[in-house]
């Protein structure tokens, strides 16, 4: 008897775990874009630095997001449950913030070209520093601060795209009960967490893996292989890194972007009104569609952005007037 009992329990066990990997994984299908996002936004905001600060970056930053989800899960349960129409405003604070942010760092860019860089406050230009006495010399009180800066960034972008991603992945489980939703949304931001984190600190690592590959010795196949492989790696990471910053700056204004348009009705329906005829142009029609919402996304995320930095611009302004 206490053995049916027993393997009863572990079958309820194992069909809730089943349940659970499977609306986790319907979760994520649903996220992966804005995951993808998150990626590229955070080898961004982490690209730049000292080789040997890198890897404690990638583990502050990470931290700061598990705090971030310990607080979003929780809190989107809660809001969800108790008030589920503020939902959505939250959600339109952080993709304005987001827009904000992006078109901040474009216009620092175009307008203060001959301005040092935050990554060369962390004492790197371009690629690694190869020289041991460089590398190991003592972090000035600068540095701290720029790596301070840049660790507080990228846990705030965090937060932001964690909190599109858990709101997401909630509508995907709304039917569903209370401790499923628990156990499901604590389960995608383990893994995401994880998995984005990992990503980066791979990423980072590309052509450290590279000089590695090309210290192999010997004649045999296998290491002229990984020669040939340690060169091709230490040529594609400045361009993936390259690649990954412009992706990140993209990302804001398409999820900011995207965040806005979906939180205005009217908005999201003209512009699915206005693409959808391109889903019918046979052969490319899917991609056409594509590609005409994520230019919107992008258009309403950089316009936003604009008004958003004018506006705090003018605040700003009119407030050292007042005081002065």
């Amino acid at each position: 008897m206490a053995g049916s009992s027993l393997l009863a329990l572990l079958d309820d066990i194992t069909k809730i775990l089943d349940d659970v990997a499977t609306m986790s994984k319907v979760a994520l299908q649903k996220t992966a874009g804005v995951v993808g996002d998150d990626l590229a936004l955070n080898a961004k905001q982490i690209i730049g630095v000292r080789v040997q600060r890198e890897i404690p970056i990638v583990w502050a930053v990470a931290k700061g997001s598990l705090v971030n989800k310990v607080i979003l899960v929780p809190a989107a349960l809660f809001i969800s449950t108790v008030a589920p129409w503020a939902v959505l405003p939250l959600l339109m604070i952080g993709g304005l913030y987001l827009c904000f942010e992006g078109v901040e760092k474009v216009l620092h860019k175009w307008l203060h070209l001959h301005e040092p860089e935050a990554e060369s406050e962390l004492g790197v230009v371009s690629g690694k520093e190869d020289s041991i006495a460089v590398m190991q010399r003592e972090m000035s009180e600068d540095e701290h601060v720029a790596e301070k800066t840049k660790i507080s960034g990228a846990i705030r972008t965090d937060f932001i795209l964690s909190a599109e991603i858990i709101v997401i992945a909630l509508g995907t489980i709304a039917n569903v009960s209370f401790p499923m939703k628990v156990a499901v949304l604590s389960t995608i931001a383990i893994l995401m967490t994880v998995g984005v984190y990992g990503l980066v600190a791979l990423i980072l690592k590309i052509d450290d893996a590279g000089i590695y590959l090309q210290q192999s010795t010997g004649e045999t196949w296998k290491s002229q292989f990984n020669r040939k492989l340690g060169r091709a790696l230490i040529v594609t990471a400045p361009w993936l890194m390259k690649f990954l910053a412009v992706a990140g700056t993209l990302a804001m204004f398409l999820v900011g972007g995207g965040i806005v348009i979906h939180g205005i009705p009217a908005l999201h329906h003209w512009i699915e009104h206005l693409v959808h005829p391109l889903e019918e142009i046979p052969a490319i029609g899917g991609v056409l569609h594509w590609l005409s919402l994520s230019f919107s996304n992008l258009a309403i995320g950089f316009g936003a952005g604009l008004v958003l930095v004018a506006v705090v611009q003018s605040a700003k302004k009119l407030f050292f007037r007042k005081t002065h």
